[in-house]
């Protein structure tokens, strides 16, 4: 199928907008914000009486206080404007204004130019199950520990080993699991050592060189799976083209890290100092921490004591006790290396004209480790169950005994003479009338811990990608319309798969005046029977709840929403535009132009035109339509300038992801808030700073072998494809 070529389109109204809307939504792709807006308080009050009446969720309590009566009128509400929405809503609105219609969204979604978004993500997503899952196993982890055991207390060589292993492993399984379950690992051995002061240069670099490893195979990036099926690469054919500076990449950038970058003793010691471990502890059996409250009250003394040596010892315990679920992890493992060599084969024996699509493995495979992770929960039910009651017991008697030990220092300091007959008969009122609420903010973060027991304080903690179920046994008060939980200071939109410095709330002037409250006990509701189907799902299939709650489901609207926008810019005439400058460039400047125009067109575009995934769909339809500017004019493209371009478009779009955003990638804020849940904090500008001469030194020297590579192996023959 051809484009049309045509550029005058670009100075129609409908195709400025067009463009318009593009570059707005990539701004707020890296920038994402919050739109306010007020609602009349009946209409509010009104949809949750209505919730209630149809037993979605519970009742409103009647309360009428003298600070009731004075209500404010409106109640303030914030819309998030990010990844998910954004993108969405421009394709709405071109489809409002007829910019764009049913070809280009049906090229957006079934595909168009040898792109096929759905077998593009069905595979992506199998894929992930599949890698999550052999992760939720222990194997990572228990991995990482035996590296630690090997590196001992030597800095460098463990550094060097948990890059060269984080680089190995990233090569097989992808960037996501690596961040997933290596980021919390750094997070928990920088934070048990004593002469470690700050992990930067451990975090930094394991995101690097996860990026970097994701370049070799296509399997490993939904980029590299958009790059190969718009130019008919067979996997097999990336790889060999794409591992040879990849790998040199990694061998240079080490030393560059180790002795330049971080060379400073506060962030890789000599010598490393671990906190000393109970021997005791060492030799308890590791509980699954899938399991909701396996560790009981450890994991929240290791919260609340984070920066203490109690904290830290309960830390190291996480890393030098790691729990692996051998069955598990041997036939994930195995069902991986079938999948990945299956997916290779069936690529490499497909002819042109009889493709098969690559989620035809997959797919199956997925399903297979699926029902492995089914099947081994309902085995171990009984034990799951168990320990998760045992656990959430301990939390519940700790907690009581906390509150008891508050109370009691709180009625010593108070004494009838300071408190007034009016603050007495306040303070009545309140507790009569005020009832359970809703705490201040509510956390929904994709951890291994689930939803717990009912305590007064209510931290729900829930997949990133799935609505949350508010569990009414743990938090009673939650009992909201459709995860809508009002209270006297926010209003929290619980589904929200955003981090918790970026969620909806509102705040107002008068925290009485907006108090709404829910009666505890009543009849079952739609919320509260969810939240005990999910509690049950977590402690009955505590493998399959953790591997859901990880998977990127958010990708799928992102990508397919960006693939529909990039179709618009084809359409109406922009992508041709892009693609007569990207000639004219290349013309002028050679192979060697080529390799760095584009290099540097990616990595920067990355940052700004919708994360590496986006840039990715963009450029492919650009280097399309310059193919067919040139079978128009005569002009042929080299052999080697052609394939020059587009490796050297998939070093940008892997390594661009550790650039200068974190919005870059999906992947970089996966890490940004498996980071912040463990307590280190990455500004955006730190995290650019870093970046930068990583970054800069990582794509010269993938472009100088890329160059050497394609004047060796390539030819300037006109480019005929296979």
């Amino acid at each position: 199928m051809t484009e049309d070529l045509d550029t005058s389109k670009i100075k129609s109204w409908r195709s400025i907008i067009t463009l318009i809307i593009f570059v707005i939504t990539n701004i707020i792709v890296l920038f994402p914000f919050h739109v306010p807006f007020y609602l009349p308080r009946w209409v509010v009050n009104g949809f949750l009486d209505l919730s209630s009446a149809m037993r979605i969720t519970p009742r409103r309590a009647n309360s009428r206080s003298r600070y009731n009566d004075k209500q404010s009128l409106f109640v303030k509400l914030h819309f998030p404007l990010n990844f998910l929405t954004a993108p969405l809503i421009a394709d709405l609105f071109l489809l409002a204004i007829l910019a764009i219609g049913r070809q280009e969204v049906h090229d957006g979604t079934i595909g168009a130019n040898n792109i096929k978004p759905y077998d593009i993500m069905i595979f992506f997503l199998t894929l992930a199950y599949i890698a999550i899952s052999v992760d939720a196993s222990g194997l990572i982890r228990w991995l990482a520990f035996k590296v630690l055991q090997k590196g001992g207390k030597v800095g460098h060589q463990l550094f060097f080993y948990l890059y060269a292993f984080f680089f190995g492993l990233g090569t097989f399984i992808g960037n996501d699991p690596i961040i997933l379950s290596g980021t919390a690992f750094l997070a928990y051995m920088t934070r048990a050592s004593e002469n470690i002061y700050h992990p930067r240069a451990w975090i930094h670099s394991q995101f690097a060189i996860a990026n970097i490893a994701s370049a070799i195979l296509v399997s490993s990036n939904p980029t590299n799976l958009v790059l190969a099926g718009a130019f008919e690469i067979k996997f097999i054919v990336y790889t060999a083209n794409m591992i040879v500076p990849v790998v040199v990449t990694a061998i240079v950038i080490f030393p560059f890290l180790l002795y330049i970058i971080f060379a400073d003793e506060a962030l890789i010691p000599l010598s490393i100092t671990m906190h000393k471990l109970d021997p005791a502890v060492m030799e308890k059996t590791p509980v699954n921490p899938n399991i909701p409250n396996a560790r009981g009250m450890a994991e929240e003394q290791e919260q609340e004591e984070a920066s203490d040596d109690k904290g830290k010892k309960l830390s190291l315990e996480e890393i030098m006790n790691p729990f692996l679920d051998k069955k598990g992890a041997a036939f994930g493992a195995v069902i991986m290396a079938a999948t990945l060599i299956a997916v290779l084969a069936l690529n490499a024996s497909s002819q042109k004209d009889k493709e098969h699509p690559v989620f035809w493995v997959t797919l199956p495979a997925a399903g297979i480790m699926f029902g492995w992770d089914l099947g081994f929960g309902w085995i171990h039910r009984a034990e799951t169950r168990e320990i998760a009651a045992r656990g959430r017991k301990e939390i519940e008697e700790a907690r009581a005994q906390k509150e008891l030990r508050n109370s009691e220092k709180n009625s010593a300091k108070s004494s009838p003479e300071i408190v007034g007959n009016d603050q007495a008969e306040h303070g009545a009122l309140d507790m009569r009338y005020r009832g359970p609420h809703i705490d201040d903010t509510i956390s929904s973060r994709a951890t291994d811990s689930s939803i717990g027991s009912k305590t007064p304080h209510c931290d729900i903690e829930s997949p990133s990608s799935l609505s949350v179920l508010v569990n009414k046994e743990k938090c009673p008060e939650l009992q909201t319309s459709g995860g809508l939980a009002v209270d006297s200071k926010n209003l929290v939109l619980a589904s929200s798969p955003e981090a918790l410095d970026a969620r909806q709330t509102i705040e107002t002037k008068d925290v009485e005046k907006q108090k709404i409250t829910f009666e505890e006990n009543g009849p079952p509701t739609l919320m509260s029977l969810s939240a005990d189907l999910y509690r049950w799902l977590q402690e009955t299939f505590p493998t399959v709840t953790v591997v859901v709650s990880h998977m990127p489901f958010p990708l799928l609207p992102f990508a397919f929403a960006m693939f529909v926008l990039v179709q618009a810019l084809v359409t109406k005439g922009w992508v041709p535009v892009f693609a007569y400058g990207w000639n004219h460039w290349v013309n002028k400047t050679g192979t060697v132009g080529a390799i760095g125009g584009m290099a540097f067109l990616s990595v920067i575009l990355c940052n700004f035109a919708g994360t590496n995934i986006g840039t990715t769909i963009l450029l492919s339809r650009v280097i399309q339509a310059w193919k067919q500017i040139a079978d128009e004019t005569g002009i042929p493209i080299s052999d080697r300038t052609w394939w020059a371009t587009i490796y050297s478009m998939a070093l940008g779009v892997n390594y661009g992801a550790f650039s200068t955003a974190f919005s870059a990638s999906l992947a970089g804020l996966l890490w940004r808030d498996i980071l912040r849940r463990k307590h280190i904090r990455v500004g955006s500008l730190d995290f650019a700073r870093v970046n930068l001469p990583i970054i800069a030194l990582s794509m010269v020297v993938g472009c100088v072998v890329l160059i050497g590579e394609v004047y060796i192996m390539r030819s300037d023959k006109p480019y005929k494809p296979v």
